[in-house]
């Protein structure tokens, strides 16, 4: 049985009509605690996983489990474990927000005196306290998002769901949103599921990453280990003298390989790259070069997902569409 707070598939597939497979057989484990970034483009399959996953759309083939539970099987006790914040936020515009938590607490079961405490507890979390009173019709993109993140934690699940959370909200609010997830995981033990478009966030939030593109898996791992497989660290030099570009990459060619970089510059690939910097400062003092500019670069989420899919992440979705309908 799969462990009670982690999340597994195992050939998991989603077909709809046409024959369209939305999800085409992946295999999936994430740990218990851990946040688990799924990445890909619009119609990837991304919001069809989580659908299948939260059993608000059954798996056309392949199995599932969610806190230990079979999501074809068992979907009441998987719904009871978790809480979801999916791309369309179902709020009441005549409502406040903290009478849609108290309506959510009575609908999850909470004791009638249990709910105002707890209510009042999650709209300070998600700094929505003193707008607690105010009818959500007037609350901005960010103050929903956050409203509709208290509403999926009101249970205290051990499984958050959060399918592309921040889209659409300004930095404040993404950086608020962040820090929440990060604490949810770090202090509660939370396992969370977040789907995103956005490179930063999966980089920043996740311990583990699963980039999904044409309904397949075709990378997963720790970011720092996906970026290690793309390539080394390239320091990228700009003599201030363009008659010093020979002397420069003579220097540099003792530390890498030379590689492509900006017109003018001399490029160099180091295969290791602790300590490596100051030597090459170093060096170049030694020579007596003047540099007009010195860059590091690093590889990104999105170089990984260029080499294995061969296009980058942003824009990347009007090349498919966007997912089916659920049929």
């Amino acid at each position: 049985m799969a462990s009670e707070g982690g999340i597994t598939t195992d050939a998991l597939v989603r077909e709809f009509k046409g024959g369209i497979r939305a999800v085409d057989g992946i295999d999936l484990r994430v740990e218990p605690g851990e946040i688990y970034g799924f990445l890909g483009p619009n119609g990837a399959g991304k919001s069809t996983t989580v659908l299948m996953l939260t059993t608000l759309l059954p798996p056309t083939s392949g199995r599932a489990t969610v806190a230990g539970h079979d999501v074809a099987r068992d979907g009441p006790k998987v719904r009871a474990s978790i809480g979801a914040a999916l791309q369309d936020v179902a709020l009441d515009p005549l409502l406040t927000g903290r009478e849609h938590l108290r309506l959510q607490a009575a609908l999850q079961g909470l004791a009638r005196d249990e709910r105002p405490r707890r209510s009042a507890a999650l709209l300070d979390r998600v700094g929505l306290a003193e707008a607690a009173d105010r009818k959500v019709g007037g609350y901005s993109g960010g103050m929903k998002r956050r409203l509709d993140l208290a509403l999926a934690l009101i249970h205290g699940p051990r499984i958050l769901f959060l399918d592309e959370p921040t889209t659409g909200l300004d930095v404040q609010s993404r950086t608020a949103l962040w820090d929440e997830v990060r604490r949810l995981a770090r202090d509660e033990g939370v396992t969370v599921f977040l789907t995103t478009q956005y490179l930063e966030e999966a980089d920043v939030l996740a311990d583990h990453v699963g980039i999904i593109d044409g309904g397949r898996i075709v990378a997963e791992g720790t970011p720092a280990a996906l970026k290690a497989e793309i390539g080394d660290a390239r320091i990228e030099v700009m003599p201030a003298d363009a008659a010093d570009a020979g002397l420069v990459a003579r220097t540099l060619e003792r530390f890498g390989a030379p590689c492509n970089g900006t017109p003018g510059s001399v490029s160099v690939r180091l295969p290791e790259s602790d300590g490596a910097l100051t030597d090459v400062v170093r060096a170049l003092d030694t020579e007596g070069v003047a540099v007009s500019d010195f860059q590091v670069h690093t590889p990104t989420l999105d170089d990984v997902f260029l080499t294995k899919t061969g296009r980058s992440l942003e824009g990347a979705g009007t090349e498919r569409g966007t997912e089916p309908a659920p049929a």
